[in-house]
């Protein structure tokens, strides 16, 4: 195994990593409560609060450079 590691304690150390991090995600999960329903319809666009609203308009306006 890497670095002279034994299989007994490499399997040990895969195994418990693995359990860390399941538990890990299922009280991230448990604690933010996600939603996980799938709308029918698609939203409109601007009705997604994730969406940065800022960003079309900055993106229209010409940047002009003060050199």
């Amino acid at each position: 195994m890497p670095a002279g590691v034994p299989w007994a304690t490499y399997l040990k150390m895969f195994a418990a990593s693995l359990l860390a991090m399941c538990a890990g995600a299922q009280a991230v999960h448990r604690y933010y409560q996600p939603d996980l329903t799938i709308p029918e319809i698609p939203p409109k666009p601007g009705e997604l609060k994730t969406e940065l609203l800022g960003l079309k308009e900055r993106q229209h306006e010409p940047q002009i450079s003060q050199q």
